[in-house]
């Protein structure tokens, strides 16, 4: 993996390849006497929107955190296609850093953004910390904010921005670094219905349209429903794993 790289447009062309970008094996992983994962098997392609569902305590946000190296499983392996075949889980605690920060894009809840800094610092930083120079950084970041319907806020911090603009801001810094997978966490979930329906269009089109592949774990079924896939997930165990067939097609037109 290279430690600087150069971006200065947030449009790619969607890739070619139907082969998968993660795919898992045999992961577990428990927490005392709590089976979060109990063998899950899965295989995720490029250029797939997925939504992971369940109740509370089902095992979907440690799969999310198993799948993108936030946490490594007791048990398992989980292997990450494309330039460079990566097996995550036989990474180190700073090797995973440094995969989820140049190859792995995230999406949270609450945005997790840096209040001190303004929305294109925000979205520069992920890069200036691989060693892209901050002019370039920043003139990525200002080009993807403008993509996402945010030109002229660059400059406003993160406390001058709604709840929609600031998710806008996570995906806009979730994308600059071209990742090859973006993991979303209850993306939509402090948000109201239009709002998280915008989001949402955002997050798809910056992801399965440019032929990216999109996890999203949620709560929300109006969110599962924007995707193409949708595992139900219940006692660490995947349940079903169903794929539209319309979402089908779209997605084979984007690669």
């Amino acid at each position: 993996m290279s430690s600087t790289h150069s971006r200065t447009s947030p449009t790619i062309t969607p890739s070619t390849s139907t082969a998968p970008v993660l795919t898992a094996r045999g992961l577990t992983k428990s927490y005392g006497s709590v089976h979060a994962l109990a063998g899950v098997d899965l295989e995720i392609g490029r250029g797939e929107s997925v939504a992971v569902m369940g109740p509370s305590g089902s095992g979907k946000t440690t799969l999310l955190h198993v799948l993108s190296g936030i946490i490594a499983p007791d048990a398992g392996s989980v292997r990450l296609h494309g330039g460079e075949p990566l097996e995550i889980t036989s990474l180190g605690e700073g090797e995973r850093a440094r995969l989820r920060r140049e190859r792995l894009g995230f999406v949270f809840q609450d945005g997790l953004l840096l209040p001190e800094l303004t929305a294109v610092e925000n979205v520069a930083m992920p890069l200036m910390l691989r060693g892209t120079a901050r002019a370039e950084a920043q003139q990525v970041a200002a080009s993807w904010l403008s993509a996402l319907g945010l030109a002229g806020m660059e400059e406003r911090r993160p406390g001058e921005l709604s709840g929609g603009q600031r998710q806008r801001v996570a995906i806009a810094r979730a994308q600059a670094g071209e990742p090859d997978v973006v993991f979303a966490d209850e993306p939509t979930g402090a948000l109201d219905s239009d709002t998280s329906s915008s989001v949402m269009d955002a997050l798809i089109d910056s992801t399965v349209s440019r032929g990216r592949t999109l996890v999203v774990v949620t709560h929300d079924d109006d969110v599962a429903a924007r995707c193409g896939r949708l595992v139900r997930v219940r006692d660490g165990r995947i349940l079903d794993d169903v794929r539209r067939p319309d979402a089908a097609a779209h997605e084979e037109a984007t690669r």
